[in-house]
């Protein structure tokens, strides 16, 4: 009975070693992947290939749905699902790995699938499937030797508990190797952290023509209600890159060609040669549900993209500019609200910082009053003049609209969703924005009361948003506000609701709280 126990014993217990040799062999993937990639580019990292992929082939509305949810958190979310999706292919390729290869098949199925993948990635080269093909080798070379040791029987090992010790050594082995493979990545950290020092020494020009001041009369003495000018910390970031960019003032360099009379190529020293100018600007994000936070309004420090355009000479039959930033990222701006009187910046530092490295350092561009994803690209290094009819950003090619004016809106800032306050004289207080348009009215309705105008606060400029507040008497019990804005052309928001995709979510924002 002993004797059939053990013989009973020993298949779990192989299953479980096969298993967890998986996960080692699929981390082996991912660690020398990432180790190679530091050689060639961090985007050929098999991790990131993956990500963006997944990025580039998510149906649009659950990207928006999880940018919703989850804000700035959507690439960790992206991440954890990977390192799901990896370990449970581990487990499975290590689980049928045995006399027969089935678990090597699927790993080396994985690899072809991620090669092929990195191929196609933005200005890919044969190089970017070097990680991947390095990493899958790794694996598979680890699979085989753990499942070796692990389903050893006596008549191959002189004991079984030999065996067992060899699988156990081989796999702290391959363990600790892949474990150093991923602390040998720290290269591409410490490249960030180098370039965290070169923003430290960035010198912000200082510019000739400084935005107006913000005075009092342009903020509202609410508690609860947005500040004016959004801090560093505070600023949304919504972008495809899945790790930072890091481009050193140094090494950064961009380029102006396509439709245009002399090719310009400028660096920092060509910059700090030009005027600078400093403008307060609101931006705001294509997936910014109704009534959602994904905007901010910032003091931006750079140099007018109309006077850089100029000086290349932009071809009459121009219509569009393809902006590329170091990611592989691009945009498509219209040439015209880049020459007009709009003040679109290449902007280089942030409320008086230089950029944040997330938020485009050294260089990235602002255009007032297009949504940022044809307009706000950040680590720019590449000004293409074209046409709308030879070129697409990367969103346009995906279903999104190939111009994104930004529509008027309205938010409710106070009281907060769900809140309870006191009863009798309630605050309610928001923002609105109309970029370039300017906001002149804003209405608010309670439980589907007639609407009432709201106290605007002083407008900066049409550039910005623009606070307002409004105080209303309500009894105890629950109560829904909404708000709409109107803008300086007559146009009122409209009521009738709209998803993000493809220019931008349309609707009246509401708001439910309780007075007591």
């Amino acid at each position: 009975m002993a004797a059939e126990s053990t013989r009973a014993h020993v298949p779990r217990t192989q299953l479980l070693a096969g298993s967890a040799g998986g996960v080692v062999a699929a981390a082996m993937v991912l660690a020398v992947g990432q180790l190679v990639s530091v050689l060639i580019t961090p985007l050929s990292s098999p991790l990131l290939v993956v990500g963006n992929t997944i990025i580039d082939l998510t149906p649009p509305a659950v990207r928006e749905a999880i940018i919703s949810n989850f804000g700035s958190n959507d690439k960790l979310i992206l991440f954890s699902s990977i390192g799901v999706g990896i370990f449970i292919f581990g487990l499975l390729a290590g689980r049928l790995e045995g006399r027969r290869p089935i678990g090597t098949t699927l790993f080396a199925l994985l690899g072809l699938g991620v090669a092929a993948a990195a191929l196609v990635r933005p200005g890919a080269g044969i190089g970017y499937v070097v990680p991947t093909v390095a990493g899958v080798v790794a694996g598979i070379a680890t699979l085989r030797l753990l499942t070796r040791y692990s389903r050893s029987q006596p008549s191959t090992s002189p004991t079984l508990g030999e065996s067992r010790r060899d699988f156990v050594k081989f796999f702290a082995i391959a363990t600790a190797a892949a474990a150093a493979a991923f602390a040998a990545g720290k290269i591409i950290t410490d490249k960030i952290l180098s370039v965290a020092a070169d923003r430290a020494r960035f010198l912000v020009p200082t510019p000739l023509r400084p935005a107006k001041p913000v005075v009092p009369a342009v903020t509202l003495d609410v508690p609860g209600i947005t500040p004016f000018v959004t801090a560093n910390r505070d600023f949304y970031r919504v972008d495809t890159a899945l790790t930072i960019p890091a481009v050193a003032e140094a090494d950064w360099e961009l380029r102006i060609h396509g439709m245009v009379d002399r090719q310009l190529v400028l660096n920092f020293a060509d910059l700090r040669r030009r005027e600078a100018v400093e403008r307060i600007i609101t931006l705001t994000c294509v997936s910014n549900p109704i009534g959602g936070n994904l905007l901010g309004t910032a003091r931006w420090t750079g140099y007018l993209i109309r006077d850089l355009l100029a000086e290349a000479g932009v071809q009459k039959s121009a219509d569009m500019v393809l902006s590329s930033s170091s990611d592989g990222f691009s945009a498509g701006t219209p040439v015209e609200v880049l020459t007009d009187d709009r003040d679109a910046l290449l902007a280089v530092a942030m409320n008086g910082e230089p950029l944040p490295i997330e938020h485009g350092y050294p260089a990235r561009l602002i255009v007032p009053g297009l949504y940022g994803y044809v307009s706000a690209t950040k680590w720019v290094i590449d000004l293409e003049v074209t046409r709308f009819d030879r070129a697409n950003g990367y969103w346009t090619t995906r279903g999104w609209s190939a111009k994104a004016p930004i529509k008027t809106a309205a938010r409710v800032d106070v009281p907060a969703s769900f809140a309870t306050v006191d009863s009798g004289a309630v605050v309610i207080a928001g923002l609105a924005w109309a970029q370039t348009r300017g906001i002149t009215k804003v209405e608010v309705q309670v439980d589907g009361s007639d609407w009432r105008v709201a106290e605007l606060a002083g407008s900066y400029s049409n550039d910005t948003w623009r606070q307002w507040r409004i105080t209303w008497d309500l009894g105890p019990g629950n109560h829904t506000v909404r708000a709409r804005a109107t803008d300086s052309t007559g146009a009122t928001q409209t009521e009738q609701r709209a998803e993000p995709m493809p220019d931008g979510a349309t609707g009246w924002p509401s708001r439910v709280f309780t007075a007591r």
